[in-house]
C-alpha cells in the first residue's frame, strides 16, 4: 500500500512575511502562519501550496550568471492571453525581469525573480479542454 503524500515547495529568505505576502498577493491566496513565525504557507484555491522560512544567513541565488546553475525555480502557468496583464502584476508586487534571451526568444515564457531574489517564470499553458484531454 502506497501511503498519502504531499508536498510543498519551500523557499529560504530573510523576511519570510514579507515574500509570503508578495505570493499570496500574486496568488490571490491567503497566508497561514502556525506555531513557528519562521515558517509561513501560501494556500491558494487550486492547488497552490508554498511555504517560506526564515533563513538568517540568506543570500539571494545569483542566478543567470553563466558560472552559476539554476537549482529551482517556480513555474506559474497562465493563459497565453493574460501573460502581459500577469507581468504587470508581478512587477507591481516587486517582481524584477531577469532577461536571459539578450532580449531575442519566446515571450511565452518570462523570468523574475521575487523580492529575496528566487527565479520564477511565468509561462503561457492554453486552458484545459472542458471535454478533457484530446
Amino acid at each position: 500500500m502506497t501511503v498519502h503524500k504531499t508536498s510543498v515547495l519551500v523557499l529560504d529568505c530573510a523576511d519570510p512575511v514579507g515574500l509570503a505576502e508578495f505570493y499570496a498577493t500574486l496568488f490571490g491566496a491567503r497566508i497561514r502562519i502556525g506555531d513557528d513565525p519562521d515558517f509561513v504557507e501560501i494556500i491558494g484555491h487550486q492547488g497552490v501550496h508554498l511555504a517560506v522560512r526564515r533563513d538568517v544567513g540568506h543570500a539571494p541565488p545569483s542566478w543567470p550568471r553563466p558560472e552559476d546553475s539554476l537549482q529551482v525555480h517556480l513555474r506559474i502557468l497562465v493563459a497565453p492571453g493574460d501573460m502581459d496583464e500577469a507581468e504587470r502584476e508581478a512587477i507591481g508586487l516587486g517582481a524584477r525581469p531577469v532577461e536571459t534571451h539578450g532580449g531575442s526568444g519566446s515571450r511565452a515564457v518570462r523570468v523574475y525573480s521575487d523580492p529575496a531574489g528566487h527565479s520564477f517564470s511565468l509561462a503561457g499553458h492554453p486552458e484545459p479542454s472542458p471535454h478533457g484531454p484530446n
